[in-house]
């Protein structure tokens, strides 16, 4: 059986990840002395993580609102059939950041975000659209107190 990407993480690994999350850009170097490696060593385990798995990509964090995104919303999608198949309705959609099929009350849980209360009433519009769709709830977040990453 092939080992998952969390299989044997230790603690060099654990203060790696730690450090990308604060700052992917960081020179190896700099990883590497923070951690106790050479830059070789630790470009050598950051390769590894990619290849494993456990990093899955590297991006940059850009504040929404700077984009004239400030409305979020989290919207309960309430359908009448199984919507583990629709992946792709929901990825068509881009102001949905994000789509999860979960249990309880509702089928899917998306997050949601516009420049307006308009441009969502927009978006409710479309996931109606979507077969097998007979209901949403949407949650409008007023203030985040916070957002973070997995810890590693």
């Amino acid at each position: 059986m092939a080992p998952t990407p969390t299989e044997h993480l230790d603690d060099t690994d654990r203060a790696l990840l730690l450090l990308l999350q604060q700052d992917a850009g960081q020179p190896y170097a700099a990883l590497g002395k923070a951690v106790g490696l050479s830059t070789a060593a630790a470009h050598e385990r950051v390769r590894k993580l990619r290849e494993r798995g456990v990093i899955r990509r590297t991006t940059v964090e850009v504040d929404p609102k700077a984009l004239g995104l400030g409305v979020l919303s989290f919207v309960m999608v309430d359908s009448s059939a199984w919507m583990g198949d629709s992946a792709q309705a929901f990825a068509a959609i881009p102001e949905i950041e994000e789509a999860h099929v979960i249990a309880g009350s509702a089928s899917v849980l998306v997050k949601v975000r516009t420049a307006t209360t308009e441009q969502l009433q927009d978006v409710l519009r479309r996931l109606y659209a979507i077969q097998g769709v007979n209901g949403t709830q949407a949650t409008v977040v007023l203030e985040t107190f916070f957002e973070r990453p997995p810890a590693p």
